[in-house]
């Protein structure tokens, strides 16, 4: 068992996950229409292959990754392209061009598909980097960053440590949770491909200690593998974030943006991602499924769905026995890190871990009142920072000093607003000094 350092920051938040903790994955078939995002992953948008009126098979690349960061884009079952054309993005909010795909119920195998090696053992280090890039590969914890980048760290930031993201803080989700439930020598699997795609030597399984079956599950199925190990973190919102996972876990500091774990030495996976590295290498199956939470007091029976990318939300609802009654808001997402969808017709992406759906009454639009100078936003902060600082100079339009106090390192988790006493709304002002000052760097980066 790994010793665990101190965390820093960080609120206890209602879990929620008996709502579908011990919901069975279960298949959530074939909906009428699929739409596939060519960006739905970190990085340039993948390029279209097909057009409309073009047939295709489960499996097929349809999109191709464009540049060093970006994620190729397959079919996830068979039948006819019925548009390549701009549909709103759940997650972007905007217009996104998307394959628009018509089932033909056949599920046919594109002939490409092949098993790659039984055993990690049996596969090269360079096999699997190209496997993970050309099955589309990315983090399935919600950033969606492609993991073949991941898997090749700059030769001057040797790794000597993998963390394997089994944490999932975020309320109501239990998708990771019953991943490694149902699956754990799945996943234990993928890991260690992952870990000799990277040339790493030790990998250090990381669960919350919410999820007992989920670490009893894991420990059995690590056992054989001396290279890794368990690390069972106390349950605290935000620990499934990399940053504050490796401080716990290793007690290492990742440097402020641009650093990355790589600085120190870490690179970290969701289980999900090892999940899907597992059907690569023994089926040959890319990145066309995931398995999603649609869960809340919101939806009659909330499940675990093994899902198509690309399916509807208002499908996966339905399948959940639909609405409970009043609805105020489906998230995709968490609670707290999820955005609201405003178009129940969009489709899941590759980063889509759960949809919350929540009642008319849980929903309370609470009155924002003056800050009372308490510094619970700034004893919450995971990062370090001053909510309340750079939210103020956010409000005041004074982005040189937002930027001075480290707006650009706030992870959007959410604490601060949370804990706030007087309910205002810091994430938001923080994010929209983020976005001005991304804004305001390309345009001097233009100007060059």
């Amino acid at each position: 068992m790994v010793n665990l350092k101190r965390g820093s920051g960080g609120i206890a938040v209602p879990e929620k996950k008996e709502l579908s903790s011990s919901a069975k994955i279960v298949d959530a078939g074939l909906p009428n229409e699929l739409v596939l995002f060519l960006s739905q992953h970190t990085g340039a948008p993948a390029s279209a292959l097909v057009k409309a009126g073009d047939s295709v098979k489960r499996g097929q690349l349809v999109a191709s990754a464009q540049g060093a960061v970006s994620a190729a884009v397959h079919a996830p079952t068979s039948g006819k392209v019925k548009a390549v054309e701009d549909r709103y993005h759940p997650v972007q909010g905007r217009l996104c061009q998307a394959i628009v795909l018509e089932p033909d119920g056949l599920n046919e195998l594109d002939e490409s598909l092949r098993p790659r090696a039984s055993a990690v053992e049996d596969i090269t280090k360079e096999d699997l980097v190209a496997l993970a890039r050309e099955i589309g590969l990315v983090g399935l914890g919600g950033a969606a960053f492609p993991t073949a980048v991941k898997l090749t760290p700059p030769p001057n930031r040797p790794i000597d440590t993998y963390l394997l993201n089994g944490i999932e803080c975020e309320p109501y989700l239990t998708a990771d949770d019953r991943i490694m439930v149902e699956e754990p020598h799945d996943v234990a699997f993928g890991f260690r491909a992952l870990m000799k795609s990277a040339g790493v030597k030790r990998g250090i399984v990381c669960i919350e200690d919410n999820k007992p079956e989920a670490i009893e599950a894991m420990r059995e199925a690590i056992k054989p593998f001396g290279e890794l190990e368990l690390a069972v973190v106390p349950t605290r919102y935000p620990r499934g974030g990399e940053k504050q996972l490796i401080q716990v876990v290793l007690g290492r500091e990742v440097p402020p943006p641009p650093g990355l774990p790589l600085d120190v030495g870490v690179i970290v996976s969701n289980v999900g991602t090892a999940y899907a590295m597992a059907q690569a290498v023994r089926k040959g199956l890319p990145l066309v499924e995931r398995i999603v939470t649609v869960t809340g007091e919101g939806v009659k029976t909330p499940c675990n769905f093994r899902s198509l990318i690309g399916t509807p939300v208002s499908y996966l609802i339905e399948l959940a026995g639909g609405f409970s009654g009043p609805v105020g808001k489906v998230i995709m997402g968490g609670p707290m890190m999820g955005v609201s969808l405003k178009d129940l017709n969009a489709p899941i992406v590759k980063g889509t871990s759960g949809l919350v759906v929540l009642q008319r009454g849980q929903i309370k639009r609470e009155k924002v009142l003056p800050c009372i100078k308490c510094g619970r936003c700034v004893e919450a902060c995971p990062m370090g920072l001053l909510p309340v600082w750079i939210a103020a100079c956010s409000d005041s339009g004074y982005l040189e000093d937002a930027e001075k106090y480290r707006a650009m390192d706030c992870i959007e988790c959410g604490c601060c607003a949370y804990e706030c006493p007087s309910k205002r709304p810091l994430v938001q002002s923080i994010k929209l000094a983020k976005n001005r000052i991304t804004a305001k760097r390309r345009a001097l980066a233009a100007k060059k």
